[in-house]
């Protein structure tokens, strides 16, 4: 079977927080092996329907299965870190995106990949510069780096240390 580069940012501003992204790695890591991860990233809240900050961390994963697949694994693993899905954009637990998957280009009804919003987002290029710094956009033709050299977006997003709040 072919092994597949997947990328992924994985966040949550509800309860444990810290938790929630320890219990994420740790369940991911059942299914996929861990190539990466980024540092963990306090981040305000985007999109306007939530609130509080949140953390969110970039992974680096191998995986034998096809999107369709890793989309079914992710939304089983984020309902079982309680997560609900009353709003667009709302506050979660738990919230996996595939941000990359090779260098596939899909669109379809359930999934995009490459994520859509990536290169609008600071708190997805912070943590994915730290993991993939090189890696080609493969629609834009640009670095992670020169996409976060172009962001417009200037929310607060900061590396985080544990013992600052949970």
């Amino acid at each position: 079977m072919k092994r597949h580069r997947v990328v992924l940012l994985i966040g949550g501003n509800m309860g444990d927080r810290l938790l929630y992204l320890n219990q994420a790695v740790a369940r991911l890591n059942e299914d996929f092996q861990l190539i990466k991860k980024s540092g963990i990233y306090e981040t305000e809240a985007w999109g306007g329907n939530s609130t509080g900050n949140y953390l969110n961390q970039a992974l680096l994963m191998h995986t034998e299965f096809t999107p369709d697949q890793v989309l079914k694994i992710i939304h089983d693993i984020e309902d079982g870190l309680d997560r609900k899905r009353d709003k667009r954009w709302g506050n979660r637990t738990m919230d996996i995106d595939i941000i990359y998957f090779d260098d596939l280009v899909l669109s379809t009804p359930l999934l995009q990949i490459p994520h859509p919003f990536l290169q609008e987002r600071r708190f997805v290029l912070l943590p994915l510069v730290e993991i993939i710094p090189a890696y080609i956009h493969p629609i834009l033709q640009v670095s992670q780096l020169e996409l976060l050299a172009g962001i417009k977006d200037s929310s607060a997003v900061k590396k985080w240390s544990e013992g600052t709040n949970t």
